[in-house]
């Protein structure tokens, strides 16, 4: 006759994750939507800047806040350094630029025309050009100008 071995009564303990493991999970697991949300972050960082008019010129710089963006696309006009305008990336003899801008302002909901014109471009060719635009049916004018420029109050540079 063998020795028994004796064997406590009751419920037998589960060795792991126990009772826990049969109940649904009720937090929200935000890692990958974060992992998501950088990467498309990042994408639009690169992205945003190969979206702007293509024109090459330099801009002056200046201290003035940015403009509030809007829902249309903005329309661009360009002036060059070596003094041609430019409409978006479309060349406009300035004869025509009257003609081409109220064809254009009567598709537009929007009155605004952003004017990109190179620094070393004279101020009575820019004020011709504004004129132009003003005659077109454009009344908010808005000049592009690089941030960072030199301020009035002298702590710019």
């Amino acid at each position: 006759m063998g020795a028994a071995v004796a064997q406590k009564a009751g419920p037998r303990r589960r060795r792991g994750r126990g009772t826990r493991g049969t109940k649904p999970m009720s937090e929200i697991n935000v890692t990958p939507f974060v992992d998501v949300m950088l990467c498309l972050l990042i994408i639009f960082m690169v992205a945003a800047p190969l979206m702007t008019v293509g024109v090459p010129i330099d801009l002056p710089d200046t201290s003035a806040e940015a403009l509030p963006s809007e829902e249309e696309e903005p329309l661009t006009v360009t002036l060059t350094p070596d003094g041609t305008v430019m409409v978006q990336t479309t060349e406009v003899p300035m004869a025509e630029l009257v003609a081409r801008l109220q064809a254009v302002a009567a598709e537009r909901d929007s009155a605004r025309i952003f004017l990109r014109a190179d620094g070393s471009i004279p101020y009575e060719r820019v004020m011709m050009v504004m004129g132009a635009l003003n005659a077109g049916g454009f009344r908010e004018i808005g000049l592009v100008t690089d941030s960072g420029g030199p301020r009035l109050d002298g702590t710019g540079e």
